[in-house]
């Protein structure tokens, strides 16, 4: 599956890539308004950001389909997983900030939102559960860290600016208190806003996965963009998504790195 990246390490720590592909097949491309408009809400450079996370000993899960063919991230049967707030579905349909994907009439009907499962959700899960059932039978506990970004003002997902660093444990459910105690010590360190469990209190990834008892520890990650990229006051072709800069993304670098050190710290302790 060349769509699927995975690199295997013995670290007790799974970081996940669900929202940075940008593969659009042609027979999906052909149905689309614009293939920039589908490409907007990508989570852009988040894998490059992480790219250290393999010197940790990290295993990294990657898929380069785009979120706009099949978002994995998102509960399988299309239970909302923020309800009485906007968010978009398993196959959106149009993008954060409410502009249509698809041309009238091709937007995709049940039977090829079940295929687009088939071919593309489920393999990323089974690999996804693999190697974390791989990992735990060498380590009593494991950490999965669910890698996200998103532009930091997104008036109809939410008021105002979002915090800088956005930690989501869906309340506490899918991790220990230790972890969320550690990673949060992590970001009270660095330069930059934070929250636990503000807007984004963690997706379908995080939740599925989080036992906390069954030794399984997730978190999510979502980062707002600006801490790393230059955002425009307003995205449109030809000025988004901006370039990847090392030495603007760097600091946040530094504090991710605390982030993983002490989530690793926590997965190699906590037995």
């Amino acid at each position: 599956m060349t769509w699927l990246m995975v690199h295997q390490g013995e670290a007790p720590l799974v970081v996940a890539f669900p929202h940075t592909g940008t593969t659009i097949p042609p027979e999906i491309e052909d149905t689309l308004r614009s293939p920039w408009l589908a490409l907007k809400d990508t989570d852009w450079w988040v894998d490059a950001l992480y790219a250290f996370a393999r010197d940790l000993g990290a295993t990294t899960i990657r898929t380069g389909m785009s979120r706009t063919v099949i978002d994995v991230n998102r509960d399988p049967s299309g239970v909302s997983l923020y309800p009485g707030q906007i968010t978009t579905g398993l196959c959106p349909t149009e993008t954060f900030d409410g502009e249509p994907f698809y041309r009238p009439g091709e937007e995709p009907d049940e039977a090829e939102i079940a295929r687009r499962r088939e071919t593309w959700f489920d393999p990323y899960h089974r690999v996804l559960s693999e190697e974390l059932a791989r990992l735990r039978r060498r380590h009593a506990h494991v950490v999965l860290y669910d890698a996200h970004s998103i532009r930091g003002h997104v008036p109809r997902l939410f008021p105002g600016d979002l915090p800088d660093l956005n930690v989501g444990t869906n309340g506490g459910a899918t991790c220990a208190p230790a972890l969320a105690e550690v990673v949060m010590a992590a970001c009270e360190r660095s330069p930059y806003t934070h929250v636990l469990d503000g807007r984004f209190k963690g997706g379908w990834t995080t939740r599925h996965y989080g036992n906390p008892g069954a030794g399984i520890h997730a978190v999510q990650m979502e980062l707002a963009m600006r801490t790393y990229l230059a955002e425009p006051p307003v995205t449109a072709w030809g000025n988004w998504p901006a370039d990847y800069d090392p030495a603007r993304a760097q600091p946040l670098q530094s504090t991710l790195r605390e982030v993983l050190e002490a989530a690793l710290a926590f997965a190699k302790g906590h037995a």
